[in-house]
C-alpha cells in the first residue's frame, strides 16, 4: 500500500531510465529547479551518479529484459506517496522504444510525455526519417538505403554523390547487437572497395536490417547544429533552442556526440524543426543534428532523436529550465508561453585551452570567448555536489583530453 505523503514532499516525484550524462544533466535540472531528488533505474550506473545528491540509484542487471525493468518501475510506484504523480523519462532510443511499448501498463503510474510506438520508429529510423524530409521538402544530405534484412549480401546502391561517403545503421539496436571488427558508429567510407568491404563484414556478421548511405557534407564540427526541443500535449511548441557544435566526441562508439558548443538562435533552422514535428503529431522532447553545407549555406538535418538528448544542460546552463515544460505540461496541466533561442554562453565538457585547437577561425573562437564570459557550464561541474563529484567532473574534462588526442589529434575539414 502507497504511503502518505507528507506535507513537506516535493510535488511530484521524477523516475528515469539510464545513466550517464544525459541522464544526470536531468537529475541536474530536476534538482536545480525543482528540489526533486530523481529516481535513476540503471545498469552499471557510474560513480558520480551513486554519491550524487541530486539522484538515488536503483541498479537493474545489465541487459534487464523488459519484465526485469517493469518490475523495478512497479517497486518504484508501490513505494511512492498516494496521490503523487510521477515522471518517467529517459534517454536512449532503446529506452524510448521500451516505455512506448509498455505505455498503457506504464501510464497507470507515471505521467507520460514522449511519441507513440509508431512515430519513435519512424524518427529512430534514419531512412525513414529521410523519406519524411523528401515529403515535406526539409534539406537533407543525398541518401540511399542499403538492404540486408532479405539474407543475401546487398548489391551497393546508386547514390549521385562523390566519395568519400558516410554510412551508418539506419536503427541502432541491430548494429549494436553484431560482433565485427572495426565496428563504429558511423563509417567514413573513402572508396568503393571500402564500401564493398563494409557491407561484406556487415553481413558476415549477421547483420540484417538496413544502413542509410549518404553524401559527406563537407565542413568540420564547428558546421553541425543541434536543437532541443518540446512540444506539448496541446501540439504546441513550446520550446525551441538551439547551439552552434565546436567539437564532438570522436571515439568511435560516441562519435558525434557534442562536446562543446555555443548557444545561438537560426529562426529559419528551428522554423524547420518545428515542421517535422507538426507533421508527425509529435509530444515530448526532440534533439535534432543538422550541418550547415558551405556550398550553398543550407542546414541540411541529419536526425531526429525522439529524447531530450544527452547534450541537454545547455538550455538549463542558459537560464531557461529546460525540465519546465514537461514539469508545466504533465505535472500541472499548464500552458507556457513558448521559449525561442536562447542567451549566447558557453557549454563545454573539454577544457577551453585545449578546445581553442579545434577552433581554429579567429573570428568564432572570440564569439567562443564572449559566450564564456557570459557563461560557461559542464553539466558535472556541479558545484553543489561534494567534493568526490566535482573532481570527477575535472577527470572527466582531461580523460576526454586524452581521447580526442587518441582518436582525433587536429580538427580536419570534414570533421572526420
Amino acid at each position: 500500500m502507497n504511503a502518505t505523503a507528507p506535507t513537506d514532499a516535493p510535488a511530484f516525484d521524477v523516475v528515469l531510465l539510464g545513466s550517464g550524462l544525459g541522464i544526470y544533466a536531468l537529475t541536474r535540472a530536476f534538482h536545480e529547479n525543482h528540489g526533486v531528488v530523481s529516481d535513476v533505474v540503471a545498469a552499471a550506473p557510474s560513480e558520480a551518479m551513486r554519491r550524487s545528491i541530486t539522484c538515488r540509484i536503483h541498479e537493474i542487471p545489465p541487459g534487464a529484459d523488459d519484465e526485469t525493468r517493469l518490475a523495478a518501475l512497479d517497486e518504484l510506484s508501490r513505494a511512492r506517496p498516494t496521490g503523487r504523480p510521477a515522471l518517467l523519462l529517459c534517454n536512449t532510443d532503446g529506452d524510448i522504444e521500451f516505455i512506448a511499448r509498455h505505455a498503457e501498463r506504464l501510464a497507470a503510474d507515471h505521467l507520460l510525455r514522449q511519441p507513440d510506438l509508431p512515430v519513435v520508429l519512424e524518427l529512430a529510423d534514419k531512412a525513414r526519417f529521410a523519406e519524411l524530409c523528401t515529403r515535406l521538402g526539409v534539406p537533407q544530405p543525398l541518401t540511399a538505403v542499403i538492404d540486408f534484412r532479405s539474407g543475401e549480401r546487398p548489391a551497393l546502391p546508386e547514390l549521385d554523390a562523390p566519395y568519400p561517403l558516410v554510412a551508418k545503421p539506419a536503427i541502432a539496436q541491430p548494429h549494436v547487437a553484431i560482433r565485427m571488427p572495426g565496428k563504429k558508429k558511423i563509417y567514413f567510407v573513402a572508396s568503393a572497395a571500402e564500401l564493398e568491404d563494409l557491407v561484406g563484414r556487415l553481413h558476415a556478421a549477421g547483420f540484417r536490417d538496413r544502413f542509410v548511405l549518404q553524401e559527406l557534407i563537407p565542413g568540420d564540427d564547428t558546421t553541425m547544429r543541434s536543437i532541443t526541443a518540446y512540444r506539448d500535449a496541446h501540439g504546441e511548441v513550446t520550446l525551441l533552442a538551439g547551439a552552434d557544435v565546436l567539437l564532438e566526441e570522436h571515439t568511435p562508439d560516441a562519435l558525434g556526440r557534442p562536446a562543446a558548443m555555443i548557444t545561438a538562435t537560426d529562426p529559419d533552422t528551428l522554423a524547420q524543426a518545428r515542421r517535422l514535428l507538426d507533421a508527425t503529431g509529435y509530444v515530448g522532447y526532440a534533439n535534432a543534428d543538422l550541418k550547415i553545407d558551405p556550398r550553398d549555406g543550407v542546414p541540411r538535418f541529419l536526425e531526429i532523436n525522439p529524447r531530450i538528448g544527452r547534450n541537454n544542460y545547455y538550455v538549463t546552463g542558459a537560464g531557461v529550465d529546460v525540465t519546465r515544460f514537461i514539469v508545466e505540461d504533465a505535472v500541472h496541466g499548464r500552458r507556457v508561453e513558448p521559449v525561442i533561442g536562447l542567451p549566447s554562453i558557453l557549454y563545454s565538457i573539454v577544457p577551453d585551452l585545449f578546445l581553442r585547437r579545434y577552433v581554429t577561425d579567429p573570428e568564432r573562437w572570440q564569439q567562443v570567448r564572449a559566450a564564456a564570459r557570459r557563461r560557461r557550464v559542464n553539466p558535472w561541474a556541479n558545484p553543489r555536489e561534494g567534493l568526490w563529484v566535482r573532481a570527477y567532473a575535472r577527470v572527466v574534462e582531461l580523460n576526454h583530453v586524452r581521447k580526442f588526442l587518441a582518436h582525433y589529434p587536429r580538427p580536419t575539414d570534414t570533421g572526420f
